[in-house]
Formats: structure tokens, sequence, C-alpha cells
């Protein structure tokens, strides 16, 4: 393990990797978690932050983006290719381009620096929630000869092939399927999947709607499953006809 990364020797709460190369925010944000019973990781680049993820196991990790030599998005682009936990990149960079660049490398949310004790908290039981499984009654649904989606196990079976799925892939699919035949507005699935104060960012949906359509769609150009409703929001098919 390499030595630079501190480990609060008092587990509680969840395991959070906070990744920064400014010792003052790592400071911050270590004082607000551990307020609220986290136990905090900290690493100063992105390869301590590598090895951190291997040996710590974190329930989270906190990645900030300006960082030298390895930058917080290589650093995820890396850790994407072996770990799925859940990120949240710390940005000074308010453009929509960087911040969906960053989702698109696999992050499942961000802040913009500066921010507030409130604001962060928020942020991290948001994600948290979403890791929560939704209650269903089946275990597994068929939807058509072609796919079936299985709750318990938060995969698809899409043509005889087992797909995984990513938490928010997973509710956001669980609410379009529960709403199936209807149009569910992107508001509403910012709020049912993301949380409240998602409520601005379209983005979001967007983007894991593509997502999703790349997983279970015969050709996501032309969606059979997830149907657009342009200006309002999504509308899975009615299967159950």
């Amino acid at each position: 393990m390499i030595p630079n990364a501190r480990v609060n020797p008092k587990p509680k709460g969840k395991i959070i990797l906070v990744v920064d190369d400014e010792p003052r925010m790592i400071g911050f944000i270590r004082m607000n978690l551990e307020l609220e019973d986290h136990r905090v990781v900290e690493a100063h680049n992105g390869l301590e932050a590598l090895d951190a993820i291997r040996t710590q196991l974190p329930d989270l990790v906190l990645l900030d983006v300006m960082m030298p030599d390895l930058d917080g998005f290589e650093t995820l682009r890396m850790l994407r290719e072996f770990s799925d936990i859940p990120v949240i990149m710390l940005t000074a960079k308010g453009e929509e381009s960087d911040k969906v660049y960053g989702l698109e490398l696999g992050a499942d949310d961000y802040i913009t620096k500066p921010f507030g004790p409130r604001e962060l908290s928020s942020r991290i039981k948001a994600i948290f929630r979403r890791l929560e499984k939704p209650t269903t009654e089946d275990a597994i649904l068929r939807i058509d000869d072609r796919l079936s989606v299985d709750f318990n196990q938060r995969e698809v079976i899409v043509a005889g092939e087992t797909v995984k799925l990513r938490p928010t892939e997973y509710r956001l699919l669980y609410h379009l399927i529960r709403n199936a035949g209807w149009t569910v507005p992107h508001d509403q699935l910012l709020q049912k999947v993301w949380g409240y104060e998602y409520r601005d960012e379209a983005h979001y949906v967007r983007l894991y709607v593509n997502y999703l359509r790349e997983k279970i769609e015969e050709d996501p150009a032309d969606p059979h499953y997830i149907i657009t409703e342009r200006g309002v929001g999504y509308r899975f098919i009615d299967f159950r006809k």
C-alpha cells in the first residue's frame, strides 16, 4: 500500500476515498465527512487513488479533476476498467461540456468548487440512496422474447446474454418499466432517480437513457423499448398488452 494514503483508524459509517492534491480541501472534506460518522481514506494523486480503491475497498470516491500528472478524468477512465464504485467528481470547471465528459467516462455525479458542507452531504446521500434497490414484486420480469430484467441481481438478459447494470441505470430502468406505456417527464425521472436537488440537471437523464439503450436495444439509434417523447420525457413500451 502507498504510505501517503492515510486512513482514519476508527472505521464508522461508509468508507469514502477523497482524492485531491490540495491538503486544505482534503482537510475540509474530512472534517465534514467525519462529523457524519464516515470513515475517510486520503489519496493525493491518481496513482494513490487507484491503489487505495484496490486495497481499502471504499464505498464512494470523491475525485478532484485538476491534479498533476494523472488528472481526474484519466484516473476515472482507469478505475472504470476494474471497478464500478460510485464516483463524484470535484471540479472547478463549471462548463457543461466538462461535466458531461466526466459523466460519459463513468462518473455518477459532480460538485463544482467552491461548495459547502450541506451540498457535499446532500450529494453523497443521494448517491447512497440510488445504490438501494427499489422494491418490486417480480424478481425476473419478462418484457418479450428478447429482453428480461432480473431485479434481484440488478441485470438484464438481452438475447440470452446477461448484461450488468450500474445502480443509476437500474433505478432509471425500474422507473421507466414501472410506468410502461406512459410518458415519464424529465423532471419526474430526475427526482425519482437522482433526487429533488437534481431537478435542473436534464442532461443526466439524456446520458443515462443513452447508456441503457446501448445495453438493451438492438439498434440504439432506432430504439424499440425506450421511446423519446420530444420536449416531454421518455416512454417504455407497454409490454403488458
